[in-house]
């Protein structure tokens, strides 16, 4: 059996660091979480800092249509290849930060709770059982989406746009290694209420699939992210919502919608 760790990265009197999540303690680590670290022997409390990103990557990819589930429900064939778009860097938002629409936005903002890999090697025309051991491993990702955009010209289905909002990329809260995609659980709570539950094993393209089709066609680098696409149980949301993407062995991303009053919860 592989050992659970389960990686943080914090900011704690103004000053930043990364370590290993145990309870509510971490162990404090010095070097390069994607390379040579050491332990310090020094450790800190959980309720003493604030939760930074768990990495901090180069590139947020994110999937389209990779549930078997959704892809019956929307009456979509199932592609050949994995569909993807890109989340913009300013738009990445740390656990227990808020997000927000900009003000100009009035449509609607929906929530996907979904499994984010975190690259740890450099890729580049990988296989699949070379992209496998190029995980480092997985966090929790909320791919905030201002829904309206994607249709609103008939003429350019606007992803990146409606997926690039500052603070739309949310992820962490932590990068846990050694885990089982196929056998986790992805469950998303609104303001304490379950919306999402759905089963990571009926991803069309398995994690070392999108990896070592992504590398063909990019560089990943340590640190990237790709979000392996949502299932059923998408809604919009209202501003003062919290949502809870939890995922057992990760933890939970917890964020609170700030802004944009016309967005009405289903």
């Amino acid at each position: 059996m592989m050992t659970i760790n389960r990686w943080i990265r914090y900011e704690a009197g103004g000053q930043a660091g990364f370590g290993l999540l145990h309870g509510d303690t971490i162990e404090v680590c010095q070097g390069h979480m994607f390379g040579d670290f050491e332990r310090t022997g020094q450790s800190i409390a959980l309720a003493d800092v604030v939760v930074a990103l768990p990495c901090v990557p180069s590139k947020l990819i994110g999937l389209w249509n990779n549930y078997h589930a959704q892809a019956a429900k929307q009456g979509l064939s199932l592609p050949a290849e994995p569909l993807w778009f890109i989340k913009a860097a300013s738009s990445y938002c740390a656990h227990e930060q808020p997000f927000n629409a900009p003000a100009h936005y009035d449509g609607r903002v929906v929530y996907e709770g979904e499994l984010g890999l975190v690259i740890g090697k450099t890729c580049k025309n990988i296989g699949i059982d070379e992209a496998a051991d190029a995980i480092f491993g997985v966090t929790c990702v909320n791919d905030v989406t201002a829904l309206d955009l994607l249709t609103r010209d008939a003429s350019f289905a606007q992803w990146t746009r409606a997926k690039s909002f500052d603070t739309f990329g949310i992820f962490g809260p932590v990068i846990a290694s050694g885990l089982d995609w196929n056998a986790l659980t992805v469950r998303t709570l609104v303001n304490g209420r379950e919306r999402q539950n759905y089963p990571c094993s009926d991803m069309i393209f398995s994690p070392a699939q999108i990896v070592s089709s992504l590398s063909r066609e990019m560089t990943l680098v340590p640190g990237d992210v790709i979000a392996c696409g949502t299932s059923l149980g998408v809604l919009p949301i209202k501003p003062g919502t919290v949502v809870e993407v939890a995922i057992d062995g990760i933890g939970v991303l917890k964020n609170t919608f700030g802004s944009n009053s016309n967005n009405v919860e289903a």
